[in-house]
């Protein structure tokens, strides 16, 4: 008989013990930290503006080790009086720079924003983790924003892959007028040519207003 109880003392300490060994309820699961976004890539972006309703188009270089991004709009069909600029941004030296793509012509400006690189802030807020696309075709994302408990929405919600924190969409807003969404795609990592954050010879003698399109 006093075999039988220590027995069973024995076999509720143990299941006792390594029960935690299971996992953690839903309530004490361990906290998700923030991915660590690639430095330096290439892709393409569509930036959609919500309060226009226009999207913009681009191959970019980012380059968030120099703090500069050079972003180079696309035609995707024939505007004849629309005017396509390229933009150098040197946010270290609080300058950026629009060169119009056919005449070349450039006008040099401040840079009124701090640099705000793609990645994900220690500080964000983890809203979710799901697949994008099918099945057999699927990439799996993370979901953040700087939602705090003090404000009601997000002013930033980003979007990134859970492998390699590459950045998959960025929306912004500034403002309840002023919304901003930016898709990434086509990345390739590292900076295939340094010289795209050189301004060319037109900047020399800059505009110092900005262009604004024709159209």
């Amino acid at each position: 008989m006093l075999g039988f109880v220590v027995f069973m003392l024995t076999f509720i300490w143990s299941a006792t013990v390594t029960l935690p060994c299971l996992g953690y309820p839903a309530s004490e699961a361990p906290p998700v930290q923030p991915c660590l976004a690639p430095l330096q890539w290439e892709g393409r972006t569509v930036e959609y503006d919500h309060s226009t309703g226009r999207n913009t188009r681009a191959a970019v270089s980012y380059d968030a080790q120099n703090q500069q991004i050079r972003v180079l709009e696309q035609k995707t069909g024939h505007t004849p009086c629309k005017k396509f600029y390229e933009y150098i941004y040197l946010y270290k030296s609080g300058v950026y720079f629009q060169i119009e793509q056919v005449t070349k012509n450039c006008a040099k400006l401040a840079l009124t924003e701090a640099w705000d690189p793609y990645d994900v802030p220690l500080n964000s807020t983890y809203e979710d983790q799901y697949f994008i696309g099918g099945p057999g075709d699927t990439i799996e994302v993370q979901e953040w924003s700087d939602r705090k408990p003090a404000r009601k929405n997000e002013a930033w919600v980003g979007v990134y892959t859970l492998k390699d924190c590459y950045p998959v969409q960025e929306t912004y807003t500034k403002n309840s007028s002023v919304t901003t969404s930016t898709r990434v795609f086509d990345l390739q990592m590292g900076i295939s040519d340094p010289g795209v954050f050189i301004p060319p010879s037109t900047c020399q003698s800059a505009l110092s207003e900005k262009m604004v399109p024709d159209c």
